[in-house]
This record gives structure tokens, sequence and C-alpha cells, in this order.
């Protein structure tokens, strides 16, 4: 058996199993979520990431009844996330387990909203209408769309990241280009990805 404190991500199929019925939209994220847009595998992953809105936070402690969950408090340190418990802007990580024994299996990420808008924790002034902000896969994944994965990886791109936009790039439509350039100039000023974003 791997070490607990080891990751096992669960696979995007597994994911589905887990949250299908979960009543409020959530979203397969990070590395998976190019994988589901461009619709090939591409590298391995540490982790499996879901993107839920931070007011539906409980429903995912119902989904993953009985497992552990930790809180990921800034700048790193995980902590039980407690039943019931409403997690505060600043605290946007939790890793999940089925139990203390196991892998990490799940992380869970949590962005803003304002009434039907998705709001950035990276830059309020980065929003869309909430119905927009995901795409399904043909395996019925549902995923965020890839020019709203590309903005949170374009902060400080490592390797991965820059895999994963060169193979997003040539399938982004000339409005979701000019999106992430915006979002990008926006929050990050000038940035190495502009030039290639040109339509």
């Amino acid at each position: 058996m791997a070490s607990p404190g080891a990751w096992e991500p669960a696979t995007p199929a597994e994911v589905h199993a887990l949250f299908a019925e979960l009543g409020v939209p959530w979203w397969l994220a990070g590395g998976y979520a190019i994988e589901s847009a461009v619709g090939r595998r591409l590298r391995e992953h540490g982790d499996i990431d879901v993107l839920l809105l931070r007011r539906d936070q409980l429903a995912a402690q119902e989904a993953l009844a009985g497992w552990e969950w930790h809180a990921a408090e800034p700048p790193g340190t995980l902590r039980p996330w407690a039943p019931g418990e409403l997690l505060p802007v600043g605290v946007h990580d939790i890793w999940c387990r089925p139990g203390p024994e196991a892998p990490w299996r799940v992380q869970l990420m949590l962005d803003e909203s304002m009434g039907e808008y998705w709001v950035s924790r990276r830059d309020p002034r980065v929003l869309r209408e909430i119905s927009s902000i995901g795409r399904t896969g043909d395996d019925g994944v549902p995923y965020l769309a890839p020019e709203i994965q590309l903005f949170y990886k374009a902060r400080e791109p490592r390797p991965k990241d820059e895999t994963d936009f060169a193979a997003a790039l040539p399938g982004l439509s000339a409005p979701q280009r000019r999106w992430l350039r915006d979002a990008i100039a926006t929050t990050y000023g000038e940035h190495p990805w502009h030039a290639r974003l040109a339509d």
C-alpha cells in the first residue's frame, strides 16, 4: 500500500462516478481539463483537480461522505476540514482520501462567484457567466474551458504548463484566444504567451 502521504489520483471516470449526482456545477480542472479539451493524453499527473464554486463547497462533503478531507491553509499547511465548516476566502485547496491509511485521491479547488458569474480567485476583474466556463467531454465528464485553465497556468508557467499551453493553443478559437490574452494582461501584465495568442 502507498504511503498515506502519497498521491494515487482517481481517474476522470472515478471522479465522474463520485460527483455525477452532486446537484451543483463542478468541472475537471488542471492538466486533465486540458487533455479533455485536446482529446488525448499529454503527460503524467501527480494529482487530479476538481473545481467547485465556493458557495457549493459543502456539497462536496456529501459527495465524499466517509472520506477524509484536509484543507490547505496558506502557505500550505494541511488541516482537517470539519463537517459543515465553511472555508473562508483564501483557502481554496482541499485534499481528499478514502481513509487515514489511504493515499490522496482527489484535490478540490474552490473558486469564487457572484450571482450567475464565476469570478477568478486570482483577480475579481476576470469573470464570466457560470454557464460558459465549462465543456463536456465525449466521456460525459465536465471540464473547465481550456482558456480559463490556461489563465490559471499562466501565472508562473512550469514545464508542464508550457506543455499544456502548446497542446491546447491550436484548438482555441479566436474568441478564446482573445479572452485568454485579455485575462492574462489584466492580471499578470506582459507575458511570454501574448505573441502566441495573436489571432
